[in-house]
Protein backbone atom coordinates (compact mmCIF):
# COMPACT_ATOMS: atom_id res chain seq x y z
CA UNK A 1 0.00 0.00 0.00
CA UNK A 2 1.17 3.20 -0.65
CA UNK A 3 0.26 4.96 2.98
CA UNK A 4 1.33 2.03 4.48
CA UNK A 5 2.65 2.68 8.24
CA UNK A 6 6.47 2.29 7.72
CA UNK A 7 7.39 3.37 11.57
CA UNK A 8 7.66 6.95 10.87
CA UNK A 9 4.91 9.07 12.86
CA UNK A 10 3.65 12.10 10.75
CA UNK A 11 1.29 15.05 12.48
CA UNK A 12 -1.47 13.27 10.18
CA UNK A 13 -1.22 9.84 12.08
CA UNK A 14 -1.01 11.62 15.50
CA UNK A 15 -3.99 13.00 14.30
CA UNK A 16 -6.08 9.77 12.95
CA UNK A 17 -4.43 7.89 16.85
CA UNK A 18 -6.44 10.23 18.61
CA UNK A 19 -9.58 9.99 16.72
CA UNK A 20 -9.40 6.39 17.35
CA UNK A 21 -8.73 6.83 20.92
CA UNK A 22 -12.01 8.97 21.30
CA UNK A 23 -13.92 6.29 20.07
CA UNK A 24 -13.11 3.42 21.56
CA UNK A 25 -13.51 5.20 25.12
CA UNK A 26 -16.66 6.42 23.85
CA UNK A 27 -17.46 3.03 22.67
CA UNK A 28 -18.71 3.80 19.36
CA UNK A 29 -18.62 6.35 16.15
CA UNK A 30 -21.87 8.11 17.16
CA UNK A 31 -21.07 8.50 20.84
CA UNK A 32 -17.46 10.04 19.55
CA UNK A 33 -19.24 12.72 17.42
CA UNK A 34 -19.84 15.42 20.08
CA UNK A 35 -16.62 14.76 21.74
CA UNK A 36 -14.68 15.22 18.49
CA UNK A 37 -17.26 17.52 16.98
CA UNK A 38 -16.70 15.98 13.55
CA UNK A 39 -19.49 14.28 12.05
CA UNK A 40 -19.57 10.42 12.00
CA UNK A 41 -18.56 9.99 8.21
CA UNK A 42 -15.62 11.86 8.87
CA UNK A 43 -14.66 9.69 11.81
CA UNK A 44 -15.15 6.76 9.54
CA UNK A 45 -13.12 7.62 7.30
CA UNK A 46 -10.16 8.89 9.57
CA UNK A 47 -10.72 5.16 11.00
CA UNK A 48 -10.68 3.12 7.69
CA UNK A 49 -7.49 5.52 6.86
CA UNK A 50 -6.09 4.76 10.08
CA UNK A 51 -6.15 0.59 9.41
CA UNK A 52 -4.68 1.12 6.16
CA UNK A 53 -2.10 3.15 7.84
CA UNK A 54 -1.52 0.19 10.27
CA UNK A 55 -2.59 -2.89 8.26
CA UNK A 56 -4.62 -3.53 10.74
CA UNK A 57 -8.32 -4.42 11.65
CA UNK A 58 -9.07 -2.70 14.58
CA UNK A 59 -12.27 -2.45 14.69
CA UNK A 60 -15.84 -3.97 14.51
CA UNK A 61 -19.18 -1.56 13.32
CA UNK A 62 -22.02 -2.28 11.72
CA UNK A 63 -25.53 -3.43 12.70
CA UNK A 64 -24.07 -5.78 15.29
CA UNK A 65 -22.70 -3.09 16.79
CA UNK A 66 -19.13 -1.34 18.11
CA UNK A 67 -16.47 -3.34 19.20
CA UNK A 68 -12.52 -3.74 19.10
CA UNK A 69 -10.88 -6.87 18.06
CA UNK A 70 -7.74 -7.89 19.51
CA UNK A 71 -5.23 -6.34 17.37
CA UNK A 72 -7.42 -3.18 17.75
CA UNK A 73 -6.93 -2.98 21.65
CA UNK A 74 -3.39 -3.64 21.76
CA UNK A 75 -3.49 -0.53 19.21
CA UNK A 76 -5.44 1.70 21.68
CA UNK A 77 -2.98 0.59 24.48
CA UNK A 78 0.09 1.27 22.31
CA UNK A 79 -1.56 5.15 21.72
CA UNK A 80 -2.04 5.57 25.61
CA UNK A 81 1.72 4.79 25.95
CA UNK A 82 2.47 7.07 22.90
CA UNK A 83 0.54 10.07 23.73
CA UNK A 84 1.89 9.77 27.48
CA UNK A 85 5.54 9.87 26.21
CA UNK A 86 4.34 12.94 23.97
CA UNK A 87 3.15 14.78 27.06
CA UNK A 88 6.30 14.01 29.19
CA UNK A 89 8.18 15.33 26.49
CA UNK A 90 6.22 18.65 26.10
CA UNK A 91 6.31 18.51 30.18
CA UNK A 92 10.30 18.45 30.35
CA UNK A 93 11.14 20.51 27.20
CA UNK A 94 7.96 23.45 29.39
CA UNK A 95 10.39 23.00 32.55
CA UNK A 96 13.21 24.56 30.58
CA UNK A 97 11.10 27.64 30.25
CA UNK A 98 9.43 29.80 32.76
CA UNK A 99 6.14 30.04 30.86
CA UNK A 100 3.30 27.42 31.32
CA UNK A 101 2.16 25.44 28.14
CA UNK A 102 0.99 21.97 27.95
CA UNK A 103 -1.56 20.02 29.94
CA UNK A 104 -2.72 19.33 33.05
CA UNK A 105 -5.01 15.93 33.20
CA UNK A 106 -6.93 15.88 36.37
CA UNK A 107 -8.93 13.01 37.63
CA UNK A 108 -12.02 13.96 40.15
CA UNK A 109 -14.42 11.65 41.98
CA UNK A 110 -18.33 12.56 40.72
CA UNK A 111 -20.02 15.31 42.26
CA UNK A 112 -17.39 17.51 44.28
CA UNK A 113 -18.17 20.13 42.52
CA UNK A 114 -20.83 21.38 45.31
CA UNK A 115 -17.84 21.48 48.18
CA UNK A 116 -18.71 24.87 49.81
CA UNK A 117 -14.57 25.81 49.95
CA UNK A 118 -14.00 25.03 46.00
CA UNK A 119 -11.00 24.31 46.14
CA UNK A 120 -10.30 22.86 42.93
CA UNK A 121 -12.06 25.06 41.07
CA UNK A 122 -10.08 27.74 42.51
CA UNK A 123 -6.98 26.58 41.97
CA UNK A 124 -7.82 25.42 38.24
CA UNK A 125 -8.55 29.86 37.90
CA UNK A 126 -5.37 30.54 39.49
CA UNK A 127 -3.39 28.10 37.18
CA UNK A 128 -5.46 29.14 34.19
CA UNK A 129 -4.49 33.17 34.88
CA UNK A 130 -0.94 32.16 35.68
CA UNK A 131 -0.92 30.02 31.86
CA UNK A 132 -3.34 30.88 29.77
CA UNK A 133 -1.89 28.34 27.29
CA UNK A 134 -2.20 25.39 29.35
CA UNK A 135 -5.16 22.95 28.47
CA UNK A 136 -6.84 21.04 31.60
CA UNK A 137 -8.50 18.05 30.78
CA UNK A 138 -11.10 16.32 33.45
CA UNK A 139 -12.08 13.32 33.79
CA UNK A 140 -15.04 12.58 35.77
CA UNK A 141 -14.41 8.43 36.81
CA UNK A 142 -14.09 6.40 39.79
CA UNK A 143 -11.55 6.66 42.36
CA UNK A 144 -9.72 2.87 41.27
CA UNK A 145 -9.28 4.38 37.51
CA UNK A 146 -8.19 7.84 38.79
CA UNK A 147 -5.24 5.69 40.41
CA UNK A 148 -4.56 3.25 37.85
CA UNK A 149 -4.28 6.29 35.49
CA UNK A 150 -2.12 8.72 37.84
CA UNK A 151 0.22 5.21 37.89
CA UNK A 152 0.86 5.07 33.90
CA UNK A 153 0.89 8.21 33.35
CA UNK A 154 -2.74 9.18 31.65
CA UNK A 155 -2.99 11.31 34.65
CA UNK A 156 -1.34 14.13 36.34
CA UNK A 157 -3.18 14.62 39.79
CA UNK A 158 -6.25 13.28 40.62
CA UNK A 159 -8.64 13.51 43.52
CA UNK A 160 -10.14 10.42 45.52
CA UNK A 161 -11.65 8.97 48.91
CA UNK A 162 -8.77 7.99 50.94
CA UNK A 163 -10.01 3.87 51.18
CA UNK A 164 -6.92 2.09 50.60
CA UNK A 165 -3.55 4.14 49.97
CA UNK A 166 -0.90 2.52 46.99
CA UNK A 167 2.34 2.66 47.63
CA UNK A 168 3.28 4.34 44.48
CA UNK A 169 1.24 7.49 45.34
CA UNK A 170 0.94 10.66 47.43
CA UNK A 171 -2.07 11.39 49.16
CA UNK A 172 -2.42 14.52 50.20
CA UNK A 173 -5.56 15.51 52.53
CA UNK A 174 -7.94 17.63 50.63
CA UNK A 175 -11.57 17.86 51.84
CA UNK A 176 -12.99 16.27 55.02
CA UNK A 177 -16.56 15.35 53.69
CA UNK A 178 -19.88 15.02 55.33
CA UNK A 179 -22.56 12.17 54.65
CA UNK A 180 -25.62 11.98 56.06
CA UNK A 181 -28.86 9.30 55.50
CA UNK A 182 -31.80 11.05 54.02
CA UNK A 183 -35.00 10.41 52.88
CA UNK A 184 -38.02 12.12 50.70
CA UNK A 185 -40.73 14.43 51.50
CA UNK A 186 -42.29 11.53 50.28
CA UNK A 187 -41.18 8.70 51.96
CA UNK A 188 -43.19 7.33 55.33
CA UNK A 189 -40.26 8.76 57.97
CA UNK A 190 -40.53 12.44 57.00
CA UNK A 191 -42.69 13.40 59.24
CA UNK A 192 -42.07 11.67 61.71
CA UNK A 193 -40.78 13.44 64.62
CA UNK A 194 -37.21 13.45 65.63
CA UNK A 195 -37.83 11.44 69.01
CA UNK A 196 -40.01 9.34 67.86
CA UNK A 197 -37.42 7.93 65.17
CA UNK A 198 -35.24 5.37 66.53
CA UNK A 199 -31.86 3.31 64.15
CA UNK A 200 -33.70 -0.17 64.13
CA UNK A 201 -37.08 1.50 62.33
CA UNK A 202 -35.40 3.52 60.09
CA UNK A 203 -33.06 0.51 59.15
CA UNK A 204 -35.95 -1.52 57.93
CA UNK A 205 -37.05 0.92 55.04
CA UNK A 206 -35.72 0.27 51.75
CA UNK A 207 -32.20 1.14 50.93
CA UNK A 208 -29.88 2.37 48.11
CA UNK A 209 -26.76 1.24 48.47
CA UNK A 210 -23.40 2.70 46.38
CA UNK A 211 -22.00 -0.12 43.76
CA UNK A 212 -18.60 1.39 44.60
CA UNK A 213 -15.58 0.97 47.29
CA UNK A 214 -16.49 1.61 50.58
CA UNK A 215 -14.03 2.71 53.86
CA UNK A 216 -14.38 -0.30 56.66
CA UNK A 217 -16.58 1.88 58.89
CA UNK A 218 -18.72 3.00 55.96
CA UNK A 219 -19.35 -0.54 55.29
CA UNK A 220 -20.36 -1.25 58.99
CA UNK A 221 -23.43 1.55 58.42
CA UNK A 222 -24.47 -0.77 55.99
CA UNK A 223 -24.49 -3.70 56.83
CA UNK A 224 -27.45 -3.27 58.65
CA UNK A 225 -29.46 -1.81 55.89
CA UNK A 226 -31.86 -3.56 53.36
CA UNK A 227 -30.90 -2.98 50.33
CA UNK A 228 -33.06 -3.03 47.73
CA UNK A 229 -31.32 -0.70 44.94
CA UNK A 230 -28.10 -0.27 44.08
CA UNK A 231 -26.63 2.72 42.40
CA UNK A 232 -22.71 3.40 40.76
CA UNK A 233 -22.83 7.20 41.88
CA UNK A 234 -24.19 9.77 44.57
CA UNK A 235 -26.34 11.11 41.50
CA UNK A 236 -27.73 7.61 41.12
CA UNK A 237 -28.49 7.35 44.65
CA UNK A 238 -29.97 10.52 45.02
CA UNK A 239 -32.24 9.69 41.67
CA UNK A 240 -33.12 6.59 44.00
CA UNK A 241 -34.39 8.81 47.13
CA UNK A 242 -36.26 11.19 45.44
CA UNK A 243 -38.81 8.55 44.55
CA UNK A 244 -39.80 8.77 48.05
CA UNK A 245 -38.80 4.72 47.73
CA UNK A 246 -35.62 4.00 49.58
CA UNK A 247 -33.78 5.66 52.18
CA UNK A 248 -29.97 6.37 51.16
CA UNK A 249 -26.66 8.26 52.33
CA UNK A 250 -25.58 11.80 50.30
CA UNK A 251 -22.70 14.18 50.92
CA UNK A 252 -24.41 16.99 52.59
CA UNK A 253 -22.70 19.54 50.46
CA UNK A 254 -24.60 17.67 47.51
CA UNK A 255 -27.64 17.17 49.13
CA UNK A 256 -28.48 20.68 50.29
CA UNK A 257 -30.19 21.70 46.83
CA UNK A 258 -33.37 19.40 48.36
CA UNK A 259 -32.82 20.50 51.90
CA UNK A 260 -33.49 23.57 50.99
CA UNK A 261 -36.24 22.97 48.43
CA UNK A 262 -37.75 20.74 52.03
CA UNK A 263 -36.97 17.45 49.58
CA UNK A 264 -35.42 15.81 51.51
CA UNK A 265 -34.34 15.45 55.24
CA UNK A 266 -31.32 13.79 57.39
CA UNK A 267 -32.40 10.79 59.30
CA UNK A 268 -30.95 10.87 62.96
CA UNK A 269 -27.56 13.06 62.07
CA UNK A 270 -26.26 12.94 64.96
CA UNK A 271 -26.21 9.06 65.13
CA UNK A 272 -25.96 7.84 61.47
CA UNK A 273 -23.52 10.47 59.74
CA UNK A 274 -20.45 10.22 58.80
CA UNK A 275 -17.21 11.50 57.85
CA UNK A 276 -15.04 10.71 54.16
CA UNK A 277 -11.36 11.99 53.76
CA UNK A 278 -10.74 13.24 50.08
CA UNK A 279 -6.64 13.70 49.33
CA UNK A 280 -4.78 14.82 46.30
CA UNK A 281 -3.24 11.94 44.21
CA UNK A 282 0.11 12.45 42.61
CA UNK A 283 2.52 9.92 41.11
CA UNK A 284 5.50 10.09 43.67
CA UNK A 285 8.03 9.04 40.87
CA UNK A 286 6.64 11.73 38.59
CA UNK A 287 8.82 13.82 36.78
CA UNK A 288 8.91 17.92 37.59
CA UNK A 289 6.27 19.52 35.82
CA UNK A 290 5.79 22.96 36.01
CA UNK A 291 2.21 23.53 35.67
CA UNK A 292 1.58 20.67 38.22
CA UNK A 293 3.76 22.12 40.33
CA UNK A 294 1.71 25.58 40.13
CA UNK A 295 -1.77 23.63 40.48
CA UNK A 296 -0.80 22.27 43.84
CA UNK A 297 0.58 25.43 44.95
CA UNK A 298 -2.73 26.80 43.92
CA UNK A 299 -4.72 23.96 46.07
Amino acid sequence: MKNEFSGRIADTDIRLLRIYKAVVECGGFAAAEVTLNISRAAISIAISDLESRLSLRLCQRGRGGFSLTDQGRQVYQAILQLLSALEDFRTQVNSIHTRLKGELNIGITDNLVTMPRMRITRAIKTLKEAGPDVTVNIRMIPPSEIERGILDGRLHIGVVPVLKPLAGLNYIPLYEEESQLYCSNTHPLFLQAESELEVQSIYESDAVLPAYAQPPEVKALYQSMISTATATDREGIAFLILTGHYIGYLPTHFAERWLLKGALRALLPKELGYNTQYAVVTRKDARPNLILERFLEGL
